[in-house]
């Protein structure tokens, strides 16, 4: 018997949950990227974009709200709002309760563009998920599991 070419407890990648998510992860972005290019979005842009759209019309967002509903890490949030705000989807503007804080509000035109590409979004996911057809279920459950877990995990 010859030694294996890794200290794994697998025998081969095909069983390794963590590398099948990085290429179903990868497959699932090249499909996103392409549903939101007529859109002229990135993805990490509409997530911001919608979530946003959503959120703020229930509440006032600051920056740091938006990243932790978006799992996006603050840096990045503040990059990818200055994209959003250049393209005027966005503004900051005073917040009415915090002087110091500026709350972000979604523009006409930002609120028009996340309408039409949360659809386009939606119906990549439903061609990429398809093949698990009436499974598609379980699986969000089980990715909700894993969010909620991490979250805790890393709290």
């Amino acid at each position: 018997m010859t030694k294996p070419p890794l200290p794994t407890r697998l025998s081969g990648p095909a069983e390794s949950p963590g590398f099948l998510l990085w290429k179903i992860s990868n497959a699932w972005q090249r499909r996103q990227r392409a549903a939101l290019q007529p859109y002229e979005l990135t993805h990490s842009q509409f997530v911001l974009l919608a979530t946003a759209t959503w959120f703020g019309s229930s509440e006032t967002l600051t920056q740091a709200r938006l990243s932790q509903l978006c799992g996006v890490d603050p840096m990045t949030t503040s990059q990818v709002l200055r994209a959003l705000e250049a393209a005027q989807l966005i503004q900051r503007i005073d917040h009415p309760e915090d002087p110091r804080a500026k709350a972000i509000s979604v523009t006409k035109t930002g609120r028009d563009l996340a309408r039409k590409a949360v659809v386009a979004v939606e119906q990549a996911d439903t061609a990429f998920f398809e093949p698990l057809g009436s499974d598609t279920k379980r699986l969000v459950a089980m990715f909700q599991a894993l969010v909620e877990g991490n979250e805790r995990a890393d709290e």
